[in-house]
């Protein structure tokens, strides 16, 4: 059995509360700092379903103004609280950084990257620049593409991947079929974040269970070093969340919910975890689909099956407060959430990591 050490958890826990730290003294400078240059939300004209619609409009319009790329500030306490490990490594203070090419290379890299393809689409959105207002969808798309096949060779190659785990069944070594199964995943999540991201609160809420759960597998599937770094992810999140629960003072723009979504998804397949990672993303899976089904009704039936798509306006729509449907996804995301790290747990019984 994989065994817990005080040692570990220590780390887990002062690493997280660094990156809370690091948030928190950066947040009120930043927020002041884009209110100062005018880098505001500006409420979207058009959408995924074919315009956003005068109730969507009259919802949200109270919004407009809002600090973004808040999304800048959590990447950055990462980082910065990697590079503290790094120090405290250097100064024999730890006897490893967060730094490992097995386990945290390409989850840092992906959180910088994607973090960097968000900015600029959040700039270009604010700035009011290009057809789009911001980078097309085939832009980002091919972009995150790319990116992913990149990872995906790095699977193949630097770690030699090619056996996915599904919980309660065992391992299958797919050879060449992993890298789409890789770039699926990456571009998956990396959208499905950004669709919920929505709501004051939302997606922060849901990414942070999320993170924890997976702080959690990583631990018992014997990458504790990868443990710390989700940790990390949380505290900086929990953070964002202090400035970005109703009325929120900054959203995260696509500068975090592309580079977290990725990140998550990226943790996931390092893991081996992909039926956790569908519970665990529960509510991020059914936002997207919410946004495909709405788009096939549209398109095949010549009418809206809910009234705004991602599902969370609908129910905002409906009557429900802001703040009641973030916590009500909250809480569901909590159960799935639960539910997909039982699983993973008791999958990692079944292939011999317990």
């Amino acid at each position: 059995m994989y065994s817990i050490h005080i040692r570990n958890l220590v780390e887990i826990f002062a690493f997280a509360g660094i990156s809370f730290l690091f948030a928190t003294v950066v947040f009120p400078y930043f927020i002041r700092f884009v209110k100062g240059y005018k880098l505001t939300q500006k409420i979207r004209q058009n959408g995924l379903t074919g315009g956003a619609s005068k109730l969507f409009s009259a919802l949200h319009a109270h919004k407009s103004g809002t600090p973004t790329m808040g999304g800048a500030v959590i990447i950055f306490s990462v980082l910065a609280t990697v590079g503290v490990s790094r120090l405290f490594s250097y100064f024999g203070i730890l006897d490893h950084s967060i730094l490992s090419r097995g386990e945290t290379y390409l989850p840092i890299v992906t959180l910088a990257v994607v973090g960097l393809l968000g900015l600029i689409d959040d700039y270009l959105n604010i700035k009011e620049r290009g057809k789009q207002k911001g980078l097309s969808a085939r832009v980002k798309l091919w972009t995150l593409l790319l990116f992913a096949l990149a990872g995906a060779a790095w699977f193949a190659f630097k770690l030699e991947w090619s056996v996915i785990h599904l919980a309660g069944i065992g391992d299958f070594d797919i050879g060449l079929w992993y890298a789409p199964l890789f770039v699926f995943v990456l571009v998956g999540t990396s959208n499905a974040v950004n669709l919920t991201d929505g709501l004051d609160g939302l997606a922060g809420g849901l990414l942070a269970t999320a993170f924890g759960a997976f702080a959690v597998i990583a631990y018992f599937f014997g990458m504790p070093i990868l443990s710390v770094f989700c940790a990390i992810i949380v505290g900086a999140l929990i953070s964002f969340l202090w400035f970005n629960v109703p009325p929120a003072k900054i959203y995260m723009g696509d500068t975090g919910s592309l580079a977290l979504g990725a990140t998550l998804g990226v943790i996931a397949m390092l893991t081996n975890a992909i039926i956790p990672l569908i519970l665990i993303g529960g509510i991020f899976i059914f936002e997207t689909i919410s946004v495909m089904l709405q788009l096939f009704w549209k398109k095949y039936f010549k009418r809206k099956l809910f009234r705004i798509a991602p599902i969370h306006h609908h129910f905002e729509s409906k009557g429900w407060s802001e703040t009641q449907v973030t916590m009500r996804f909250w809480i569901i995301g909590a159960g799935l959430s639960l539910i997909g790290l039982l699983v993973g747990l008791l999958g990692m019984g079944n292939a011999g990591i317990f």
